[in-house]
């Protein structure tokens, strides 16, 4: 009897020792991730000048699935003027960690030149939509401006040190052949300007064969919503177009001087998203 009320007592304090020990495991992990996995939300340089704000979300999406499409940002300045401001901008849903440079609005430039910002404060948020959460980073107004004064890294490097590499949609196209019947014989004759029979008829219209195209240069390009991320672009100038998981940007700093290029990867793109404007 003492035998088994002993063996009972032993199992006893082992089923207890291995709750504490999943408690304190439990805990442990909770704790790493409030210190070292929270989402993070980074001030980064922007290339869209004044009205330019660039941004980094970075958190554990397997963790904490979510999709993000809009930034905001609050002012609350009750001794300055304005007291309050909201400036936000949209973008495509996001799922995994990424930055990006947009431009804000000519709002944003009041809300930068508010009075009073010595005792200011500024609440960055990045919002989901779809899945109601937000994250936010709350600061002083005066270190909001030095951040974004003395940023170094830019969206472009930080998407491209933290990408998630993710298989490429494959569109399908079925090929087929046609063959006709060969053309009865005649006498007739095509008159275009090919047939060297009529090329005299033509002489004169349009340029002539193997006159070069003069290049141009492009003072803006952008990508329209709509991109099926194809890679046409990026294969054709990879230094103006690069192809992301879901679309596809405009390289900062991006050379324009060469517009036939750029108009060759934009009559190559299927869904016709690429957009330019030449310089006048």
């Amino acid at each position: 009897m003492s035998i088994t009320m002993i063996a009972m007592g032993v199992a006893l304090l082992l089923a207890v020792g291995l709750i504490v020990n999943l408690a304190v495991v439990s805990l442990l992990s909770g704790g790493f991730h409030f210190l070292f996995a929270r989402p993070r939300i980074s001030i980064l340089k922007s290339h869209l000048g004044e009205r330019g704000f660039a941004f980094s979300m970075k958190w554990n999406s397997s963790r904490e699935p979510a999709s993000f499409n809009k930034i905001r940002i609050r002012l609350f300045n009750p001794f300055g003027s304005p007291t309050q401001m909201d400036v936000s901008h949209e973008y495509e849903n996001v799922d995994s960690s990424f930055a990006r440079d947009v431009d804000m609005g000519p709002a944003f430039l009041e809300l930068m030149s508010a009075k009073g910002l010595e005792q200011a404060s500024i609440l960055i948020e990045v919002v989901s939509d779809r899945d109601g959460i937000s994250y936010q980073k709350e600061m002083r107004a005066l270190e909001f401006l030095k951040a974004r004064r003395e940023a170094t890294l830019d969206a472009f490097t930080f998407n491209d040190e933290n990408k998630i590499v993710k298989a490429k949609k494959l569109y399908h196209t079925v090929e087929r052949s046609f063959i006709s019947e060969p053309l009865p014989t005649s006498n007739k004759a095509l008159k275009i300007a090919t047939n060297p029979e009529f090329a005299g008829q033509f002489a004169g219209a349009g340029a002539p064969a193997g006159e070069a195209v003069a290049n141009f240069s492009v003072s803006k390009v952008w990508i329209e919503p709509g991109c099926i991320v194809c890679n046409a672009c990026e294969g054709i100038y990879p230094e103006v177009f690069h192809v992301t998981d879901d679309s596809c940007i405009i390289h900062p700093g991006a050379p324009l001087n060469d517009g036939l290029k750029i108009l060759e990867a934009a009559e190559a793109c299927p869904v016709e998203v690429i957009k330019f404007t030449k310089v006048s």
